[in-house]
């Protein structure tokens, strides 16, 4: 099994900017052609990464309100040395998501691509 020291560095910079809504964390490791996708009672969302972005500056953060980090890598699926897809599970608020992270190694290190995102549970 591969592993890869910057890829858990990528990660870890995600969940701090999820966790801080930290934009300028996200735009390290977002690319900015990136996509983020959902699937809600049998409908499609899809948010370039820009728009998201702009939600996620504009919410409360967990950090905010002093909740406990709560996150966890499920697995790391490699494609190659250079491409590699994450499940995650983590806390935002009183919601818990499963993301689907799809990263490659480019001139700019590891950057999320492509998000798939499932709400698994409100609290």
């Amino acid at each position: 099994m591969l592993r890869s020291e910057e890829l858990d560095l990528a990660v870890d910079v995600y969940f701090r900017g999820i966790y801080n809504c930290d934009v300028t964390l996200l735009d390290q490791v977002f690319h900015p052609a990136s996509s983020l996708f959902d699937v809600d009672e049998g409908v499609v969302t899809v948010d370039p990464y820009p728009a998201w972005r702009h939600i996620v500056e504009n919410r409360a953060s967990p950090a905010s309100i002093g909740q406990a980090r709560e996150e966890e890598v499920l697995s790391i699926d490699w494609l190659s040395d250079a491409a590699a897809v994450v499940h995650v599970r983590l806390r935002v608020i009183d919601s818990i998501f499963v993301d689907q992270l799809s990263f490659v190694d480019g001139p700019h290190g590891w950057q999320i691509v492509a998000k798939v995102w499932h709400l698994e549970s409100t609290l």
